[in-house]
């Protein structure tokens, strides 16, 4: 039985009952203020720069727990009110990667894809799913095509490419069993050995449910409810991760094989910015060691304030100024990919007011920013770029250590949702999102990549285009 802190419980429930601060924007990041657009001398030379860079290890970090039932929501409906979205399935259902004639006999399309008689979807995690089928007659899962895509871009010296892969407890027999169909035949296609380690959160992360007014929502056996507190839980897993530079994506961001080049290319780009960030914060890092002084710390701060959009307040006493501008240094590392926003959904990038005076950039989301207050109102709308959760960590110190991701993350950056549990209303406490404030404490960057590499798979209809359809135009 799972242990827990009543302090942290109470904790908890003092923050159903106070809330979470709203995020202090002052301004939306753009490209004449904290995106980089790279024009293709930067491109070629962050793609040079991560090919020639030293390195203590690579690893693809991909977020696959949960079951893929929103991928389904509208197929469900169908199944109770015949919808668009059924419709759809039925009518174009040979073009899906997982149409075989032996289980979709052209009647019940929507019970034979998500009932336990037929592929049983509807229970099952994206990353297992058949995503893709190729000319040749090959198909596959989410989870192999990033197997082919870590090959490609997170190749270690000595030939093996690590994976992390966050999973769901009940789902790991599904995944080992998918896996242990494709390493051996990718190792030998592509000249690698993987190495892929599963994980789960942890339930100690879990978060205890409240009522509409703010008390313990309690079951049905008079024990309180807790339930996962999303992705923000995942810093532990990262932190569990030994390499220095990772790179995250979600499970359901991949595209057929064609797309590849253009993927892999800007991943390079995103890790050969990440590295020369790092590498100049390191040369800094040794020089405020050794001869720290007035010229230094202007140079600093004029770094901070061009790559990293960190104003920082003023300092009368030399001393003080040294040991703030050490700290904001001496960081993990992130760089974001940014896509052009054309209405797809997902948290956007500001530049945000820490409470110690300074600015940063910050990937919010809505729920983070104050509805009754026009100018962030005016700043979400004039947002030029979107986050697709496409990121480069760096998570090692100047002396080789690695950092230990929890002490950076900021607890009030957490946000509240309206749940249910059997058909009654409750609260769920969200805890720091993994690429929110998990790393709210975190040197970050932002740069431009081409909508090319965001293909995710929110909804199953989502397979029908170019980028995951071979007979898509």
């Amino acid at each position: 039985m799972i242990q827990r802190d009543p302090k942290t419980i109470e904790a908890q429930l003092e923050r159903f009952r106070t809330g979470f601060p709203w995020m202090d924007i002052v301004a939306p990041a753009t490209p004449q203020r904290g995106i980089r657009v790279l024009d293709a001398a930067a491109l070629a030379y962050a793609t040079e720069y991560a090919d020639r860079a030293q390195v203590a290890g690579k690893c693809k970090f991909v977020p696959a727990s949960g079951a893929a039932s929103r991928m389904f929501k509208d197929i469900f409906a169908g199944l109770e009110q015949r919808n668009a979205a059924l419709e759809t399935l039925e009518a174009r259902i040979k073009e899906f990667a997982f149409y075989t004639p032996e289980v979709f006999d052209g009647k019940n399309i929507g019970e034979q894809l998500l009932g336990p008689e037929g592929l049983g979807y509807g229970a099952k995690p994206k990353g297992v799913l058949k995503f893709h089928r190729y000319p040749d007659g090959e198909v596959r899962t989410a989870l192999a095509e990033h197997l082919v895509e870590g090959q490609e871009y997170m190749r270690n010296a000595d030939g093996t490419v690590n994976l992390h892969i966050t999973i769901s407890p009940e789902h790991r027999p599904l995944f080992e069993a998918a896996l242990a169909e494709i390493q051996p035949l990718y190792e030998r296609r592509y000249g690698v050995r993987y190495r892929i380690e599963f994980s789960c959160q942890d339930p100690q992360t879990d978060t205890v449910a409240a009522t509409p007014d703010g008390k313990p929502f309690l079951k049905d056996d008079g024990e309180p409810l807790f339930r996962p507190a999303g992705h923000g839980a995942l810093i532990y897993n990262l932190n569990a991760v030994d390499a220095e530079l990772v790179s995250i994506k979600n499970i359901d961001n991949v595209a057929l094989e064609r797309y590849l080049p253009v993927t892999a290319r800007y991943k390079k780009v995103l890790m050969g910015c990440a590295l020369q960030l790092r590498d100049r914060i390191f040369d800094y890092l040794d020089a405020l060691e050794e001869a720290p002084d007035e010229a230094l710390c202007a140079e600093i701060e004029a770094f901070l304030a061009q790559e990293l959009c960190i104003e920082v307040p003023a300092f009368e006493d030399l001393g003080e100024r040294i040991d703030f501008l050490w700290g904001k240094l001496n960081r993990p590392i992130r760089v974001c990919g940014m896509v052009r926003n054309a209405g797809d959904p997902g948290g956007g990038p500001f530049v945000i007011r820490e409470k110690d005076g300074s600015t940063s950039l910050q990937i919010l989301e809505s729920v983070q920013v104050n509805p009754d207050d026009p100018a962030a109102l005016a700043a979400m709308k004039s947002a030029t770029h979107f986050n697709p959760v496409d990121l480069v960590c760096c998570l090692r110190d100047y002396r080789g250590n690695k950092f230990d991701l929890p002490a950076y993350v900021d607890p009030d950056t957490g946000f509240i949702s309206s749940k249910s549990y059997q058909g009654r209303e409750l609260k769920a406490l969200e805890l720091p999102g993994l690429w929110n404030g998990s790393m709210s404490d975190w040197n970050t960057q932002f740069v431009e990549v081409p909508a090319e590499t965001f293909n995710p798979v929110k909804v199953v209809l989502d397979l029908l285009k170019p980028a995951h359809n071979p007979l898509a135009k």
